[in-house]
């Protein structure tokens, strides 16, 4: 094969990557924190035929060299951990995070997911949960008679008891960050997992030393801007038109090599 349609070749699987990158940002533009994904690509090895800098004779040498790339590859897939706009639903168990942060939430393995779906639910048992029933860390627990829930932006949940109650604290919310928010493993389900690359969890009340303060009432859209993926869309189409077109010249080139040589 000519080492030009191979190089082409590269380019369409590295485009077509791209293309399911794009696809699955504008599939969840509408999925509650969900956060875009780009693609990275990197060139791959070169073919050294001239080393740069060797002797071109006694008395000079190769300014540039001569080298001939083979090609590129999508590297890594990158999480953009933007922050999405606020979307009022005045329900009291949704919730954002203004800033920086995480919800953690218990699995049914034992094992911490985190979250930026504030959209909590309340079991029958009075937990507060998430739409798959993961309870949240620290588990908050509201009493049946409470007539509403008020979350302050530190965190703090208190409810409004019956019968003349009065005001009671069940509850302390906590956000986890992360050094590298990027390196948090996607789950699926809204849900990420810590790994080396991100660093371990830092646990702490929103507000506090940098994290994100909580917004009831809200929750945050995706950060996907769809007039953007489409023009990524158009770019990734074009490139990968023009990659198509380099196979067919260079085939073109060597089915003029075979009838005339």
């Amino acid at each position: 094969m000519d080492a030009s349609m191979w190089v082409a070749k590269t380019g369409l699987s590295a485009q077509s990557t791209r293309m399911t990158v794009i696809a699955n940002n504008l599939a969840n533009v509408n999925t509650v924190g969900f956060k875009k994904d780009r693609a990275n690509f990197e060139d791959l090895l070169y073919q050294r035929i001239v080393q740069a800098g060797a002797q071109a004779d006694v008395l000079a040498e190769t300014p540039t060299g001569l080298m001939l790339g083979t090609g590129t590859r999508v590297v890594s897939t990158e999480k953009i951990h933007r922050q999405g706009n606020m979307i009022s639903t005045e329900n009291s168990l949704d919730l954002a995070i203004a800033g920086d942060g995480f919800f953690a939430i218990q699995q049914a393995d034992g094992t911490i997911s985190y979250t930026r779906d504030g959209s909590f639910k309340l079991s029958n048992l009075g937990a507060m949960v998430t739409a798959s029933g993961e309870t949240t860390i620290p588990a908050i627990n509201i009493p049946q008679d409470a007539t509403s829930i008020a979350v302050g932006r530190d965190g703090t949940v208190t409810v409004e008891l019956a019968g003349g109650g009065g005001a009671v604290q069940v509850g302390q919310l906590q956000v986890s960050r992360f050094v590298n928010n990027a390196g948090l493993m996607a789950q699926g389900r809204n849900l990420y997992a810590e790994t080396n690359a991100s660093g371990p969890a830092i646990v702490g009340i929103p507000g506090d030393q940098g994290a994100g303060m909580l917004t009831q009432g809200s929750l945050e859209a995706s950060n996907v801007n769809v007039v953007e993926e489409m023009v990524n869309m158009i770019e990734t189409q074009r490139a990968y038109e023009i990659n198509s077109k380099a196979i067919s010249a260079a085939d073109g080139m060597l089915r003029f090599l075979n009838q005339n040589l």
